[in-house]
């Protein structure tokens, strides 16, 4: 089943709160993202001011989750716990043949 943007968004803000500082190429990976998507992605996460870049030594640059960022997933997290009944209910509904 393909993820929602929302989803998307939640699964790089906690790669990114669990590892820690990440190049590009590592938050593609643990958060399977393209990584056309995740430039863009993590550009609207940047306008928000959830993420930010950060550039260690001469020219490396990480993305890093802010303050907000953790705020944000927090929320989410207590948002699932009150809501699972809409994911149980969206995974038994019956496919039409």
């Amino acid at each position: 089943m393909r993820r929602s943007k929302l989803e998307m968004y939640v699964d790089i803000l906690t790669v990114l709160a669990h590892r820690g500082p990440l190049k590009l190429t590592h938050v593609m990976y643990k958060a399977n993202v393209n990584c056309s998507v995740l430039k863009e992605y993590l550009e609207f996460l940047m306008k928000q001011g959830l993420v930010e870049e950060r550039t260690v030594g001469k020219a490396r640059v990480v993305f890093a989750v802010t303050q907000r960022g953790i705020t944000v997933l927090k929320y989410f997290r207590e948002l699932k716990q009150v809501l699972p009944i809409v994911e149980e209910a969206r995974s038994q509904t019956p496919i039409p043949y």
